[in-house]
């Protein structure tokens, strides 16, 4: 969302762009057991239906994690509790690591026709001053920044795969373990399957994970609207990210299409609040949270979203703590996505690290399948203690980042707008998590 203004803090990790093994890390995930997960150990019975690997939800680190199976030649079944794809929602930002991964699934391309290339982004000040104007490819000509519909993004994924991958209206209602060290599924409509791999991609809200001991992700302190802006006769807006920062309030919008515009509202809350789902109800309260500003640009673009593509969500993440935080796996269940490493979106890299997980997960996955329990174990360990460098400083960073720019503070704010963006920010260290080297897939079984 508010996917590249706030990365100017740019405390880093070297581990944010380069692929490491920890050997502490190593040794702490092999030998620490989740806290509060109890197993069940259960028998098998003529009745349950037996599958290779069984991916948990059909969003976008599902389907993402399937399709890259299934071109190594790997068959997968994706469990989806709703009646259909979720194509419901508005539109993320993709930055060069989430395209590589997707030319590498094979769907970069057709993605790439239906979307504007965001050239750079300038920020301004609630009464409209410039602070800063930046040009992605004057710091880096290999960046790439697109708005894609999430819609469009999960229908594509969804495309690739065998007509039967997908089994909708497949809630889970129950996990165990199985003797022989497979992972028994029950579903609320009964159906039981047993799997060599279980992956959970089922979100922030994960089945999976809270069987295998984590917590509730964190609430952070602030809300968004967010809507996608419907102009049949083509938008007005030039091909940049435009950020607005207030005080306790930042917003943005960006040209996702010829015809469409991304746009967020942040604002503190010191609790959730109710969920309100009437396009009505949210659409006024997004506008009441900018009225005071002078430009009705903003104001304008909410008037013209559709009311299904309007909608306000508490904002969370999930700090990985070593020593604290259980396992990614666990026998041959394993996390990927949100359900793992929920972040805030003030780097733009939500979707992207879910495209990561999935690329890197299936090259160390598929190998290992044919090799036996011990040999998957091993490769979910690998694949944990290989992301798990990267992702755990970037969602601390985005968290960071998101808690600085959402400051009340008139004084804070006015070093923030005289000071630290006109002056001091530099967008080569704003975009550094943005570099992501990996292996492009190859078959390895027929």
């Amino acid at each position: 969302m508010a996917a590249i203004s706030s990365s100017f803090l740019s405390f880093s990790s070297p581990y944010l762009h380069r692929q490491t093994t920890d050997t502490k890390l190593t040794q702490y995930y092999q030998t620490k057991p989740p806290k509060t997960t109890k197993l069940t150990i259960a028998s098998l019975g003529s009745d349950i239906r037996k599958e290779e690997v069984v991916i948990v939800g059909a969003g976008i680190a599902g389907l993402s994690t399937a399709v890259s199976l299934h071109r190594l030649g790997v068959r997968s079944v994706v469990l989806e509790q709703a009646e259909s794809l979720r194509t419901g929602g508005t539109s993320l930002t993709l930055f060069k690591n989430g395209w590589k991964v997707l030319d590498t699934m094979g769907v970069g391309d057709e993605l790439r026709s239906q979307y504007l290339e965001i050239q750079g982004m300038v920020i301004k000040t609630e009464a409209g001053r410039e602070l800063r104007s930046f040009t992605f490819k004057e710091v880096d000509q290999t960046q790439e920044v697109r708005a894609v519909e999430r819609r469009t993004l999960l229908e594509t994924l969804a495309k690739q795969l065998p007509v039967d991958s997908i089994c909708f209206s497949s809630k889970l209602a129950r996990i165990e373990r199985h003797k022989d060290g497979e992972t028994l599924l029950e579903l609320v409509n009964g159906t039981r399957i047993s799997s060599k791999v279980v992956i959970g991609c089922d979100g922030i809200r994960s089945s999976v994970a809270k069987w295998m001991g984590f917590s509730e992700p964190n609430y952070v302190g602030y809300c968004a609207f967010r809507g996608l802006a419907d102009y049949p006769d083509g938008q007005p807006f030039g091909q940049r990210v435009n950020y607005i920062y207030g005080q306790g309030i930042r917003a943005g919008y960006v040209p996702v299409s010829p015809t469409k515009v991304y746009w967020f509202v942040c604002f503190n809350s010191p609790s959730p609040g109710p969920k309100i789902t009437d396009p009505i109800v949210l659409k006024k309260q997004a506008k009441q949270l900018i009225k005071k500003w002078p430009s009705d640009e903003l104001q304008n673009i909410v008037d013209a979203t559709p009311d299904d593509t309007i909608i306000r969500t508490p904002l969370v993440d999930r700090w990985l703590w070593p020593g604290f935080s259980p396992p990614a796996s666990l026998g041959g269940a394993v996390l990927v996505g949100d359900a793992w490493h929920p972040m805030t979106p003030n780097l733009g890299q939500g979707a992207c690290c879910a495209l990561e997980d999935a690329v890197v997960l299936v090259q160390k996955l598929a190998p290992a399948l044919e090799a036996g329990p011990m040999a998957i174990e091993d490769a979910l360990r690998s694949y944990q203690n290989e992301r798990w460098p990267r992702i755990f400083p970037m969602t601390v960073r985005a968290n960071v980042v998101g808690a600085v720019l959402q400051l009340e503070n008139p004084v804070v704010c006015a070093v923030r707008d005289n000071v630290l963006v006109p002056k001091l920010i530099r967008l080569g260290p704003m975009l550094e998590h943005t570099n992501f080297e990996f292996e492009p897939l190859q078959q390895t079984r027929v």
